[in-house]
Protein backbone atom coordinates (compact mmCIF):
# COMPACT_ATOMS: atom_id res chain seq x y z
CA UNK A 1 0.00 0.00 0.00
CA UNK A 2 2.83 2.35 0.86
CA UNK A 3 4.53 1.64 -2.47
CA UNK A 4 1.31 2.38 -4.35
CA UNK A 5 0.96 5.68 -2.49
CA UNK A 6 4.57 6.62 -3.26
CA UNK A 7 4.10 5.70 -6.93
CA UNK A 8 0.95 7.82 -7.20
CA UNK A 9 2.56 10.79 -5.48
CA UNK A 10 5.47 10.61 -7.91
CA UNK A 11 3.71 9.82 -11.18
CA UNK A 12 -0.02 10.61 -10.86
CA UNK A 13 0.22 14.04 -12.45
CA UNK A 14 2.17 12.63 -15.41
CA UNK A 15 -0.37 9.84 -15.83
CA UNK A 16 -3.14 12.45 -15.92
CA UNK A 17 -1.17 14.51 -18.45
CA UNK A 18 -0.58 11.48 -20.69
CA UNK A 19 -4.25 10.48 -20.62
CA UNK A 20 -5.20 14.08 -21.43
CA UNK A 21 -2.79 14.24 -24.38
CA UNK A 22 -3.90 10.92 -25.87
CA UNK A 23 -7.60 11.71 -25.41
CA UNK A 24 -7.29 15.17 -26.97
CA UNK A 25 -5.26 13.79 -29.88
CA UNK A 26 -7.85 11.10 -30.64
CA UNK A 27 -10.67 13.65 -30.57
CA UNK A 28 -8.78 16.03 -32.87
CA UNK A 29 -8.08 13.25 -35.39
CA UNK A 30 -11.72 12.15 -35.39
CA UNK A 31 -12.84 15.77 -35.60
CA UNK A 32 -10.65 16.36 -38.64
CA UNK A 33 -11.91 13.12 -40.25
CA UNK A 34 -15.54 13.99 -39.49
CA UNK A 35 -15.99 10.73 -37.58
CA UNK A 36 -16.69 12.22 -34.14
CA UNK A 37 -20.39 12.93 -34.68
CA UNK A 38 -21.46 9.36 -33.85
CA UNK A 39 -19.88 9.72 -30.42
CA UNK A 40 -21.52 13.12 -29.92
CA UNK A 41 -24.93 11.81 -30.92
CA UNK A 42 -24.60 8.76 -28.68
CA UNK A 43 -23.88 10.90 -25.61
CA UNK A 44 -26.51 13.52 -26.39
CA UNK A 45 -29.21 10.90 -27.02
CA UNK A 46 -28.67 9.66 -23.47
CA UNK A 47 -28.64 13.13 -21.94
CA UNK A 48 -31.64 14.56 -23.78
CA UNK A 49 -33.88 12.07 -22.00
CA UNK A 50 -33.30 14.12 -18.85
CA UNK A 51 -34.73 17.30 -20.34
CA UNK A 52 -37.50 18.86 -18.25
CA UNK A 53 -38.21 22.37 -16.95
CA UNK A 54 -36.82 21.56 -13.49
CA UNK A 55 -33.66 19.89 -14.83
CA UNK A 56 -33.10 22.78 -17.20
CA UNK A 57 -33.22 25.24 -14.30
CA UNK A 58 -30.78 23.10 -12.32
CA UNK A 59 -28.30 22.85 -15.19
CA UNK A 60 -28.59 26.58 -15.87
CA UNK A 61 -27.41 27.15 -12.30
CA UNK A 62 -24.64 24.55 -12.51
CA UNK A 63 -23.27 25.96 -15.76
CA UNK A 64 -22.82 29.37 -14.12
CA UNK A 65 -20.02 27.94 -11.96
CA UNK A 66 -17.94 27.81 -15.13
CA UNK A 67 -18.34 31.56 -15.68
CA UNK A 68 -15.80 34.18 -14.68
CA UNK A 69 -18.22 36.18 -12.52
CA UNK A 70 -18.61 33.16 -10.23
CA UNK A 71 -14.87 32.52 -10.16
CA UNK A 72 -13.94 36.11 -9.29
CA UNK A 73 -15.64 36.02 -5.84
CA UNK A 74 -13.83 32.72 -5.16
CA UNK A 75 -10.54 34.39 -6.10
CA UNK A 76 -11.34 37.32 -3.82
CA UNK A 77 -12.00 34.96 -0.90
CA UNK A 78 -8.70 33.20 -1.56
CA UNK A 79 -6.86 36.53 -1.74
CA UNK A 80 -8.35 37.51 1.61
CA UNK A 81 -8.00 34.28 3.57
CA UNK A 82 -5.08 32.36 2.05
CA UNK A 83 -1.70 32.97 3.68
CA UNK A 84 0.18 31.46 0.75
CA UNK A 85 1.14 34.52 -1.31
CA UNK A 86 2.58 32.38 -4.11
CA UNK A 87 -0.62 30.39 -4.50
CA UNK A 88 -2.73 33.55 -4.65
CA UNK A 89 -0.59 34.96 -7.45
CA UNK A 90 -0.47 31.76 -9.48
CA UNK A 91 -4.17 31.11 -8.95
CA UNK A 92 -4.80 34.27 -10.99
CA UNK A 93 -2.10 33.42 -13.55
CA UNK A 94 -3.67 30.00 -14.03
CA UNK A 95 -7.05 31.51 -14.85
CA UNK A 96 -5.53 33.99 -17.33
CA UNK A 97 -3.43 31.36 -19.10
CA UNK A 98 -6.30 28.90 -19.54
CA UNK A 99 -8.56 31.62 -20.98
CA UNK A 100 -5.88 32.51 -23.53
CA UNK A 101 -5.26 28.86 -24.43
CA UNK A 102 -8.96 28.19 -24.92
CA UNK A 103 -9.42 31.16 -27.23
CA UNK A 104 -6.36 30.20 -29.28
CA UNK A 105 -7.64 26.63 -29.70
CA UNK A 106 -11.11 27.82 -30.68
CA UNK A 107 -9.59 29.97 -33.41
CA UNK A 108 -7.47 27.05 -34.64
CA UNK A 109 -10.34 24.54 -34.88
CA UNK A 110 -13.24 26.94 -35.72
CA UNK A 111 -15.93 24.34 -35.01
CA UNK A 112 -19.49 25.64 -35.09
CA UNK A 113 -21.76 25.06 -32.12
CA UNK A 114 -24.70 22.60 -32.20
CA UNK A 115 -27.84 24.04 -33.78
CA UNK A 116 -30.36 21.28 -33.02
CA UNK A 117 -31.32 22.48 -29.55
CA UNK A 118 -30.12 25.47 -27.59
CA UNK A 119 -31.69 25.95 -24.17
CA UNK A 120 -29.41 28.96 -23.67
CA UNK A 121 -27.73 31.24 -26.19
CA UNK A 122 -23.95 31.19 -26.61
CA UNK A 123 -21.70 32.73 -29.23
CA UNK A 124 -18.26 31.88 -30.54
CA UNK A 125 -16.75 28.60 -31.62
CA UNK A 126 -17.53 25.26 -30.02
CA UNK A 127 -14.29 23.25 -29.71
CA UNK A 128 -12.93 22.91 -27.12
CA UNK A 129 -15.54 23.92 -24.54
CA UNK A 130 -14.41 27.01 -22.66
CA UNK A 131 -16.47 26.16 -19.60
CA UNK A 132 -14.92 22.69 -19.47
CA UNK A 133 -11.36 23.92 -19.93
CA UNK A 134 -11.57 26.82 -17.51
CA UNK A 135 -13.46 24.96 -14.79
CA UNK A 136 -11.07 21.98 -14.94
CA UNK A 137 -8.03 24.24 -14.63
CA UNK A 138 -9.56 26.58 -12.05
CA UNK A 139 -11.13 24.05 -9.69
CA UNK A 140 -8.41 21.50 -10.44
CA UNK A 141 -5.70 23.89 -9.25
CA UNK A 142 -7.78 24.64 -6.18
CA UNK A 143 -8.06 20.89 -5.49
CA UNK A 144 -4.28 20.52 -5.88
CA UNK A 145 -3.73 23.32 -3.36
CA UNK A 146 -6.21 21.80 -0.89
CA UNK A 147 -4.43 18.45 -1.17
CA UNK A 148 -1.19 20.10 -0.02
CA UNK A 149 -2.70 21.96 2.94
CA UNK A 150 -2.75 20.83 6.57
CA UNK A 151 -6.45 20.01 6.48
CA UNK A 152 -7.70 16.71 7.86
CA UNK A 153 -7.33 13.97 5.21
CA UNK A 154 -11.06 13.26 5.21
CA UNK A 155 -11.83 16.94 4.63
CA UNK A 156 -9.27 17.04 1.82
CA UNK A 157 -10.90 14.05 0.17
CA UNK A 158 -14.37 15.53 0.58
CA UNK A 159 -13.40 18.89 -0.96
CA UNK A 160 -11.53 17.25 -3.84
CA UNK A 161 -14.47 14.92 -4.63
CA UNK A 162 -16.92 17.84 -4.52
CA UNK A 163 -14.73 19.95 -6.80
CA UNK A 164 -14.33 17.03 -9.21
CA UNK A 165 -18.07 16.44 -9.25
CA UNK A 166 -18.69 20.15 -9.87
CA UNK A 167 -16.35 20.19 -12.86
CA UNK A 168 -17.96 17.04 -14.27
CA UNK A 169 -21.46 18.49 -13.88
CA UNK A 170 -20.42 21.77 -15.52
CA UNK A 171 -19.34 19.71 -18.53
CA UNK A 172 -22.62 17.78 -18.57
CA UNK A 173 -24.54 21.04 -18.31
CA UNK A 174 -22.97 22.31 -21.55
CA UNK A 175 -24.15 19.21 -23.43
CA UNK A 176 -27.59 19.24 -21.77
CA UNK A 177 -28.14 22.91 -22.60
CA UNK A 178 -27.26 22.23 -26.23
CA UNK A 179 -24.37 24.67 -26.56
CA UNK A 180 -21.60 22.07 -26.92
CA UNK A 181 -21.03 18.63 -28.34
CA UNK A 182 -19.82 15.91 -25.97
CA UNK A 183 -16.46 15.91 -27.78
CA UNK A 184 -16.12 19.64 -27.07
CA UNK A 185 -16.48 18.94 -23.37
CA UNK A 186 -14.26 15.85 -23.28
CA UNK A 187 -11.66 17.63 -25.40
CA UNK A 188 -11.78 20.61 -23.06
CA UNK A 189 -11.23 18.41 -20.02
CA UNK A 190 -8.42 16.51 -21.75
CA UNK A 191 -6.36 19.48 -22.92
CA UNK A 192 -6.97 21.29 -19.63
CA UNK A 193 -5.62 18.26 -17.73
CA UNK A 194 -2.43 18.37 -19.82
CA UNK A 195 -2.15 22.13 -19.38
CA UNK A 196 -2.72 21.99 -15.62
CA UNK A 197 0.02 19.41 -15.07
CA UNK A 198 2.47 21.54 -17.06
CA UNK A 199 1.39 24.65 -15.16
CA UNK A 200 1.82 22.96 -11.78
CA UNK A 201 5.11 21.23 -12.61
CA UNK A 202 6.93 23.91 -14.59
CA UNK A 203 5.44 27.20 -13.40
CA UNK A 204 3.94 26.89 -9.92
CA UNK A 205 6.25 24.26 -8.36
CA UNK A 206 9.37 25.52 -10.12
CA UNK A 207 8.79 29.01 -8.73
CA UNK A 208 8.20 27.50 -5.30
CA UNK A 209 11.48 25.58 -5.45
CA UNK A 210 13.40 28.67 -6.55
CA UNK A 211 12.03 30.67 -3.62
CA UNK A 212 13.01 27.92 -1.16
CA UNK A 213 16.54 27.84 -2.58
CA UNK A 214 16.87 31.60 -2.09
CA UNK A 215 16.02 31.35 1.61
Amino acid sequence: MKRVQEFLEKYLLWIIAFIGLITFSIIVVRLKNNTIISFDNYIYNHIKGLISPNMTNIFKIITEFGNIYIMIPIIILILIFSKDKSFKKYFIYNLIFIFILNNVLKIIFTRDRPIDINLIIETGYSFPSGHSMVSFAFYGFLAYFIYHTNLNNYLKLLFIILLGLLVFMIGISRIYLGVHYASDVLGGFAISALYLVIFIKYIYNKNKEERLNLK
